[in-house]
């Protein structure tokens, strides 16, 4: 059956677009990634981490960290980015290397999909927002790391090849390849790298894709990874603390006369959620700066409500002191407010 075509914000402004599966092909594909999953592990990278049960962008980080926190580590990173690489994997070499019924795969991939009451055909790629797409680009993309380290090895030698430093770290389509130098990534792995994928009808965005010192630092998973006087340090990216804002801010001005209480309700997920996400990071700067501007925010809220009111009253309403902490937003009543001013 065709896919449904929805489009969901992207954290640069742009629409990703997601093809939906009917309920009978989900739960196809939920049946056949029963039987395709434990296969696709078995031949996985061992630093493949996105899509696999146990492993996480966590993982991915400490992983990384390992491979560039050394005095004698890779101080040279090819960081990549694949271009639209669920939109375009090929047919062909999907239908030819997934180990699962290929008649039933290729009626998934081929399916077509209905947008505004028109039926366009799928030449290529396999739909975002299919149960089983993640496991396929996974299949894809294995073979990225061993490939490429069984590569270097044939045509330089185990032992030189050991000294050249190449680590691969990959979650789902982003990964990032570690190397001794610059000319290492950009002659030798980087065109290794283009040839692999272009076998499988992809290819690396010449606007996103650079090879940068690690004191330059770069931006993988929402964190900056950048050595300072020798000492390697992760960061949340200054990419990820302001699309993050953003939302912080849109919903803050989405409920412009919701009582606090539920505003409180819908914020705390939020700020909990990113703040667990970076807590294992060097993420105080972030944290405080976060607090400052998500605190103006409220505040041009509690004063939009209360134009005429001054700034004791609106403090002394919305922002009492709880104990020793000042500047609170909590969800309370006057009689709380009244405890808490004591």
């Amino acid at each position: 059956m065709p896919l449904r075509r929805v489009f969901i914000p992207k954290a640069n402004g742009k629409q990703r677009p997601l093809g939906i599966p009917t309920m009978l092909d989900r739960a196809m594909q939920a049946l056949y990634l029963l039987a395709l999953e434990p296969v696709s592990e078995s031949i996985s990278d061992a630093n493949s981490y996105g899509f696999r049960r146990n492993r996480s962008t966590h993982d991915a980080m400490s992983q990384l960290f390992v491979s560039l926190s050394l005095k004698a580590s890779a101080r040279w990173v090819l960081e990549a980015d694949i271009e639209g690489c669920f939109d375009h994997i090929g047919h062909d070499w999907l239908l030819r290397h997934v180990p699962t019924n290929a008649e039933v795969l290729r009626k998934w991939l081929k399916a077509g999909v209905v947008h505004k009451g028109r039926l366009a055909p799928t030449d290529e790629g396999t739909p975002q927002g299919g149960i089983i797409s993640p496991t396929l680009a996974n299949v894809a993309l294995n073979g990225l790391e061993s490939k490429l380290i069984a590569h270097l090895r044939s045509r330089l030698g185990s032992t030189k090849a050991a000294k050249l430093k190449v680590n691969v770290v990959r979650y789902a389509d982003d990964f990032v390849i570690t190397g001794e130098s610059e000319d290492l990534l950009a002659s030798e792995v980087r065109p290794w790298v283009e040839a692999f994928l272009a076998q499988r009808g992809l290819r690396l965005s010449e606007e996103k894709t650079r090879i940068v010192h690690i004191d330059e630092g770069f931006d993988f998973l929402g964190w900056n990874f950048r050595q300072y006087g020798g000492k390697l340090l992760i960061k949340p990216s200054t990419k990820n603390v302001k699309a993050f804002y953003r939302k912080v801010k849109e919903a803050i001005s989405n409920r412009k006369t919701v009582r606090q209480a539920d505003l409180v309700r819908v914020l705390n997920p939020m700020l909990r959620g990113w703040a667990n996400y970076h807590r294992p990071v060097v993420a105080k700067a972030a944290y405080s700066r976060m607090d400052h501007l998500i605190f103006r925010a409220l505040w041009r809220w509690s004063k939009r409500r209360h134009s005429k009111k001054n700034a004791r009253w609106i403090k002394e309403k919305y922002f009492p002191a709880i104990g020793v902490r000042n500047g609170c937003f909590p969800p309370i009543t006057s009689r709380t407010t009244a405890r808490g001013r004591r």
